[in-house]
């Protein structure tokens, strides 16, 4: 399974999800794409296969991933403090990939019916959900 998990800022969301779905050895190919360098380093260090920075590299890696995991404002232009590009939600947006998005309802983006859950409870629901995505497979 293709995974590309895209953050921002210091990258402790991208960190925590590598850092989950390896701790469940989940057998996946897991790309991270920070905002910034900072955020990309972060999500090396916890254990992404490879990284990239910036607005180009997202765009290419969301033409091929299966699965593309993030806070929600990655679907949002100017989100987590203006790191997202319109050209980077645009590739979020359009690209064929199952998009596993954390409501963090930060950055003026407020998901409604959402439980306010903390960091580390999303991430425990987001692993899961990982993880039945590459044990189930993909549908159309």
């Amino acid at each position: 399974m293709k995974i590309v998990v895209i953050d921002g800022q210091g990258g402790r969301m991208g960190s925590l999800l590598i850092e989950g779905m390896r701790e469940a050895k989940i057998d996946a190919d897991i790309t991270a794409i920070g905002t910034n360098v900072l955020a990309t380093s972060a999500m090396l260090k916890a254990g992404a296969d490879r990284g990239a920075t910036g607005e180009n590299p997202v765009i290419v890696a969301c033409r091929s991933a299966q699965v593309i995991v993030g806070p929600i404002g990655i679907l949002s232009a100017d989100s987590l403090l203006g790191e997202v590009t319109p050209n980077m939600a645009v590739a979020v947006g359009r690209s064929d990939a199952v998009k596993l998005l954390l409501p963090v309802n930060q950055c003026k983006n407020i998901i409604v019916g959402t439980q306010q859950l903390t960091l580390t409870q999303l991430i425990t629901q987001a692993v899961a959900q990982i993880r039945a995505l590459c044990e189930g497979g993909l549908t159309d």
